[in-house]
């Protein structure tokens, strides 16, 4: 939507929405008050005047006041101020305003989103928000499948179940009906590619109970070897969880290296791959991330996709899937209004002359741009509307782009479904995925955020363009002004890698130093003025920021190229094998010119500086 005032989508920082938000919030109850007096109006009170005068009627209702006054004291003491600009810390920020109102409106009709006779309407929203999210990743949003979970964890499983599952299929239809698949070693069943495989499933769709008791859905992971997992260094701890449930073992999770700017190196990647299948070993899936959770690197999707074309010139396939269960939204910064991917150049003019994105900040790189536009030929994607979809907590959710996939996990019960209407009833949504009884209201919040907005450059990408230049901005920063100079002490600040996104991880070492072990002690004194504490106010912090550290276990060497910028030595790297930092997510669209005229990044750096000064009184 073209001219949209997205100062209009927010209740704001100091609630100035407020009159419009208490307007419609109460126009929602009224018409729920409505739409319960209006079903059989007839129907005599079953709460009588005579009722509500008992004095253990008002008792009970004073209680309830009294509970709910203590909750809100509770709340307002120590709720982590997710609205405010000053809040730079995990992927949380604000939410959008239609999507808070629907969330609380459907809520009051509890719809569950296990099946359509439960929930009729938000069923039927939840699977729109899943071809709307297929479309946004470039799928095929008729032949695709998407649909909610409670979060990226789940998406992520669900994912590694499917990719689990279709990995054993050809050797069940080698044994129901071995002619389609003649000629081809066990070797070869192991390594065709999810298009074939969905391709032979879809010819044998009237014997899938037969294909399913044959595989491992049937008979386990004893008979199959599935193969491994390659992940990148940065992967969300998910996915060992995932590798846990679903029998796949962690010695199969194989861990690729990632480069200095922090995305998975392809050349470990390649080495890694053809080491397994020299070996013999199956390949079950690559996972590529797009947005990491510490640093919001990029990986290379096309690399990726390539490589897996390489592989298949030696009949060797496997699953692709992208976690971008905090990027996934930020592919609409680089859609048109007709879902179109922009080209390259037209993409920097046209942020640029949106007040998006300045020109000269370079954003995005062509990697980070050529990974974003080969998402669309991955398998699956995780995608979270929880995170830069700016809508309210649960909603994490999963996209295939193939929607044959979901028959490989497809249960039913017989009180909620009928198997026989599989095929054309597609909002028997609890038949094919993970999750039972699901509330409605989330499904309900993202489908109304992506009418009011739009999953396009001129809607979503607007406002995550915004933060993206929040983060360029304050990695500029960082780079001209590096030392922070208190008194006749000087404090150089480093950013581990220029952002892919909106996050920026960074910290801090006095010049004279070069203990490793100081320097750690340093961003910890830090970390505990700017991050929050339970048994403190949250009133008391002027700005908050969130932190983690960067382990041997975790990245290897990489980090030590960091530490380089503040002229530790390696010997200090490998006695200690970590170093601590803090991080910032800029979600927030209130740290840019183009919506506020306080310059909040400035005071952050001001009151940076001040907590020096603090720690240097307190030494």
């Amino acid at each position: 939507m073209k001219n949209m005032n997205f100062e209009a989508l927010f209740l704001g920082p100091k609630a100035e929405n407020r009159d419009f938000f208490k307007e419609i919030l109460n126009f929602v109850v009224d018409e729920h008050i409505h739409w319960r007096r209006n079903f059989h109006p007839d129907d005599v009170p079953s709460i009588t005047l005579a009722d509500q005068r008992r004095e253990d009627f008002i008792r009970t209702q004073q209680k309830t006041q009294e509970v709910i006054l203590q909750l809100s004291s509770l709340l307002k003491k120590s709720s982590i101020p997710w609205h405010s600009p000053r809040y730079v810390g995990h992927m949380t920020s604000d939410i959008l305003m239609p999507a808070h109102l629907a969330y609380m409106f459907t809520m009051l009709y509890n719809p569950n989103n296990v099946a359509w006779e439960a929930s009729p309407e938000t069923t039927r929203l939840e699977i729109e928000v899943g071809r709307d999210l297929a479309q946004l990743m470039g799928f095929d949003r008729e032949t695709a499948f998407g649909h909610i979970t409670s979060g990226g964890s789940l998406a992520n499983v669900e994912a590694l179940w499917i990719a689990r599952n279709l990995k054993s299929v050809p050797l069940a239809i080698r044994e129901i009906q071995p002619e389609l698949v003649a000629g081809l070693s066990e070797r070869e069943l192991q390594h065709l590619s999810p298009a074939r495989v969905l391709g032979l499933v879809d010819v044998l769709k009237e014997r899938m109970t037969e294909i399913k008791e044959r595989s491992v859905r049937g008979r386990g992971l004893k008979p199959f070897q599935l193969g491994k997992i390659f992940l990148p260094e940065t992967k969300h701890y998910s996915w060992v969880k995932a590798a846990d449930l679903l029998g796949i073992g962690l010695e199969n999770v194989v861990q690729v290296r990632v480069e200095e700017n922090y995305r998975m190196d392809m050349t470990d990647l390649e080495m890694k791959l053809q080491q397994t299948v020299d070996a013999g070993d199956p390949i079950l899936a690559v996972v590529g991330v797009v947005g990491t959770t510490e640093e919001a690197a990029v990986d290379p999707i096309d690399k990726i996709i390539e490589l897996r074309s390489e592989f298949e010139k030696q009949g060797v396939s496997f699953y692709i899937h992208v976690d971008a269960a905090y990027g996934g939204y930020a592919r609409s910064v680089f859609l048109n209004e007709e879902s179109q991917f922009l080209p390259y150049e037209e993409l920097l003019d046209t942020l640029d002359e949106k007040s998006i994105i300045t020109k000269n900040f370079g954003w995005p790189s062509t990697q980070v741009y050529n990974a974003f536009k080969a998402v669309a030929e991955v398998d699956s994607v995780t995608v979270d509307p929880h995170k830069l979809g700016y809508i309210p907590y649960q909603a994490g959710a999963v996209v295939f782009r193939d929607r044959r996939a979901r028959q490989l996990i497809s249960y039913f019960a017989p009180y909620v479904f009928s198997e026989d209407d599989a095929d054309s009833n597609s909002l028997l949504l609890g038949s094919y995925i993970v999750e039972g009884s699901k509330a409605g209201a989330a499904a309900a919040a993202a489908w109304t955020a992506h009418q009011v907005l739009g999953l396009n450059v001129e809607g979503y990408g607007k406002i995550i363009g915004e933060g993206i230049e929040g983060a360029q901005r304050f990695y500029q920063h960082i780079c001209e002004e590096p030392l922070i100079r208190v008194g006749d002490r000087s404090f150089r600040i480093a950013a581990l890698t220029e952002p892919d996104m909106n996050i920026i991880v960074y910290a801090l070492n006095e010049e004279s130093n070069n203990s490793l072990e100081q320097m750690n002690d340093l961003n910890r004194r830090i970390k505990e003025k700017l991050c929050f504490s339970p048994n403190k106010s949250v009133y008391v912090y002027d700005f908050m920021v969130s932190s983690t550290t960067l382990e041997h276990a975790e990245y290897g060497d990489q980090p030590q190229k960091f530490l380089d910028k503040f002229g530790i030595p390696e010997s200090e790297w490998e006695a200690s094998h970590e170093v601590f930092v803090m991080r910032s997510t800029i979600m927030s669209p209130y740290l840019t010119e183009d919506f506020t005229d306080v310059d909040y990044l400035g005071q952050f750096f001001q009151n940076l500086e001040k907590l020096l000064q603090e720690i240097i009184k307190e030494e």
